[in-house]
């Protein structure tokens, strides 16, 4: 008798542990298994339709993507926005969903990415103004007064209002600011509390801060588009976007700066998706995250066509993803 009650409390025992161990393992985001990916391809654009220059964060076991999203209107004008969708496997996505106000001389977009800052989600991005641009009229660019902003987020979903950043510092007025586009934000690796802002103006120009708000403009280095920048091996390392593909520059003073491996192209020689341009690499360090343990890149491919048009520029511009384990070497999606 005495050996069944001791067999009945074991088994008893063994299943509380057991459903312990379920509620404990509930808690953590499934393994994401980049081998089912079919396709570099996470958000295809269309003829009216371009998904350009993402922002990524991973958060409870959700990737939230925010790419400018370009749409063409019935009566021809092109519009930017920052949008978000969202996927736990990297597979399926939502619907994008637009969180800036509509304007040709807002386009709020580009975000660089979110960082987490006084109890909140930061997002910093520019806006890019481009009044009376059509489909059917010539290619351009935004004029001269893009500018870098800030939003802020409780839940990674429902945004405030842009807030401009006064990189050049607060006795600066915005219209004596100039041209600045692309903006990045990183704490500083060897002090806490310091926050550095990159953008492109002049190369790459960046500027410090403490609280997000009161800058001072430190430098500039050589450097094109699209920048984002990692802490490897105490160094800095800056992503940035040249003429095509994705450049890698190293620092461990952000003032010595020195290119460091060939400029990035992943499959675009196979991928009419990417065939004018592949650009806007931004890079998350997940190698600590159980179930992935790689850095990922997201980024956008223009295309196709070799020269750049209303029509790939604007439209057709499709967001993509590879992942490596040491920033030199890059997988991605076999099959397109």
């Amino acid at each position: 008798m005495n050996a069944i009650r001791t067999a009945t409390s074991c088994s008893v025992l063994l299943l509380l542990l057991s459903a312990l161990g379920s509620l404990v393992g509930a808690g953590e985001p499934p393994a994401v298994d980049l081998s089912k990916l079919d396709s570099p391809v996470l958000l295809r654009g269309d003829d009216k339709t371009a998904f350009r220059d993402p922002a990524v964060v991973y958060h409870d076991g959700v990737f939230y993507l925010f790419p400018t999203y370009i749409r063409t209107e019935k009566d021809g004008k092109v519009y930017s926005y920052t949008a978000v969708s969202t996927s736990r496997d990297l597979i399926d996505w939502t619907r994008p969903r637009i969180l800036t106000p509509k304007g040709q001389n807002l386009n709020y977009c580009s975000p660089g990415n979110v960082v987490r800052f006084d109890g909140q989600w930061v997002m910093c991005l520019q806006s890019y103004p481009i009044p009376g641009l059509t489909r059917s009229g010539p290619l351009r660019w935004a004029n001269q007064d893009a500018r870098l902003f800030t939003l802020r987020s409780k839940d990674l979903l429902h945004w405030s209002e842009p807030e401009l950043l006064r990189v050049k510092g607060a006795d600066v007025p915005r219209e004596k600011m100039g041209r600045m586009i692309d903006p990045y934000l990183i704490e500083d690796k060897d002090e806490p509390g310091k926050w550095w802002c990159f953008y492109k103006q002049n190369g790459v120009s960046y500027s410090w801060s403490r609280d997000l708000k009161n800058w001072t403009y430190h430098g500039r280095t050589s450097s094109g588009e699209n920048v984002c920048v990692l802490v490897h091996d105490d160094e800095y390392v800056l992503f940035h976007s040249p003429a095509n593909g994705i450049g890698i520059k190293r620092s461990k003073d952000l003032l010595h700066w020195r290119d460091w491996a060939e400029p990035i192209t992943l499959g675009q020689a196979n991928w009419p998706w990417a065939e004018t341009r592949l650009t806007a690499g931004v890079v998350l360090d997940l190698r600590k995250e159980p179930g992935i343990g790689k850095y990922l890149m997201f980024f956008h491919g223009v295309g196709p066509g070799k020269t750049r048009t209303m029509d790939n520029a604007y439209a057709n511009c499709s967001i993509g993803i590879a992942w490596s384990d040491d920033l030199i070497r890059w997988g991605w999606p076999a099959k397109e």
